[in-house]
């Protein structure tokens, strides 16, 4: 399928090209060449490829992979980490670890109305740390869906790691997103946690690799 390159891909390049300019300008040539490699490393980096969601779209039970990476998690919702339990009972949790080799464009795990995203500051400890869920600076969603008279909650968590240091979220309360569609990106290497009510059966463990808008992460069962 096609890929393409993020918008914000441009002025991170720039910032990288600048050794590679210097050296040619002090007319080495052989480091500029070797140096050129940090703004075309930075350039896949932010790569967009399109997924088979984008073709096909997920039927109104089905959780995709927010994001690609490694699953770190795949359980019950951990304390501290999962959101306050809800009328629906406890979350559970899937997490992925982006390392800087994945693609880091987010996608919607679920689709329905945003009702809410909440930014918060924090700190930048390693993604795969239990503390990072907690500590390091994220974005909170939590979308709604009407399935049959009954409202559908999840919530999806973009958290920055050591590297990445900033978090772009492209969606707003009151959006409306399809299963799978992109919703932004974390800035080299980071952490994606995905919570679902207990009648969504899990169908990832942990060690699985994911897919954004490729890989079922979990199916509603009632």
């Amino acid at each position: 399928m096609p890929t393409t390159i993020d918008r914000e891909a441009w002025s991170a390049a720039a910032v990288g090209a600048v050794p590679a300019v210097l050296a040619g300008f002090l007319g080495r040539k052989r480091a500029a060449t070797i140096l050129l490699g940090l703004p075309v490393g930075i350039v896949a980096f932010f790569r967009d490829p399109d997924r088979r969601v984008d073709v096909t779209a997920a039927d109104e039970d089905t959780v995709l992979a927010p994001a690609d990476g490694k699953v770190m998690h795949a359980g019950p919702g951990q304390p501290g980490v999962a959101p306050p339990p809800t009328d629906q009972g406890d979350w559970q949790q899937v997490s992925i670890f982006l390392s800087v080799f994945d693609v880091h464009i987010n996608r919607a795990p679920y689709g329905g109305r945003i009702r809410s995203v909440t930014h918060r500051p924090g700190r930048w400890l390693a993604a795969y740390k239990f503390e990072s869920a907690t500590e390091n600076e994220r974005s909170d969603i939590v979308v709604e869906r009407e399935v049959g008279g009954r409202t559908r909650t999840i919530v999806f968590r973009q958290i920055v790691g050591a590297v990445a240091r900033r978090v772009v979220t492209r969606v707003q309360a009151g959006d409306d997103v399809a299963t799978g569609e992109r919703i932004g990106l974390m800035k080299f290497g980071s952490r994606m946690d995905v919570f679902v009510p207990p009648d969504v059966e899990l169908t990832v463990a942990k060690g699985d690799r994911t897919v954004a808008g490729e890989t079922v992460i979990g199916r509603w069962t009632r």
